[in-house]
């Protein structure tokens, strides 16, 4: 009898064993797995946050563009206003392309930027895919109006958790020559 009660003891904690080695090996496969996918999850944001980065610098440097190809024609001997070219600088929303510097007001909230692989934009065309990122930008007169414009690029898209994420970038313009229309 006593080989009987002895041999149950030594199952029960055969038993007991499993569940403890089972879990330990749970948590250890289950932690690193957790911080696989939270590491994933953070360099696709990081993507996104760089690549808004440039989609808002690409817009400030277009309307840079502008101003600077104004100046050009106003030491050519075509007088030009300095901040021709720029739809609104009341603090109206407009989207820039950047392939060919063109400026159109948005009527409410501005278009998603398209991409065809290589370029983002509004082309048009089968090529031509919405892409999660959406460019708004404001130009707003500070002081006067005049002599300083501060430009403002907001950057939105939508991670993949549905998550509605921003990035915005500032830059003051100034009116640095004299084109005679202040």
């Amino acid at each position: 009898m006593n080989i009987i009660r002895q041999k149950n003891k030594e199952e029960g904690f055969t038993m007991i064993e499993t569940l403890v080695a089972i879990s330990v090996l749970v948590v250890s496969i289950a932690a690193p797995m957790t911080l696989a996918a939270q590491s994933l999850a953070s360099a696709f944001y990081a993507r996104d946050q760089v690549t808004a980065f440039h989609l808002a610098q690409e817009a400030v440097e277009a309307i840079r563009v502008t101003r600077d190809g104004n100046v050009l024609r106003s030491v050519q001997g075509t007088p030009t206003n300095l901040l021709a070219g720029i739809p609104s600088i009341e603090g109206d929303p407009f989207t820039v392309d950047t392939r060919d510097n063109s400026m159109e007001l948005c009527s409410g909230t501005c278009d998603p930027l398209k991409n065809d692989g290589e370029l983002y934009g509004y082309g048009l065309g089968a090529e031509w895919e919405d892409t999660r990122f959406t460019r708004t930008v404001r130009a707003l007169g500070i002081g006067d109006g005049i002599n300083e414009i501060r430009v403002s690029v907001e950057v939105s898209w939508t991670t993949g958790s549905f998550q509605e994420r921003s990035f915005t970038i500032s830059e003051n313009l100034y009116r640095w020559v004299e084109d005679g229309t202040s």
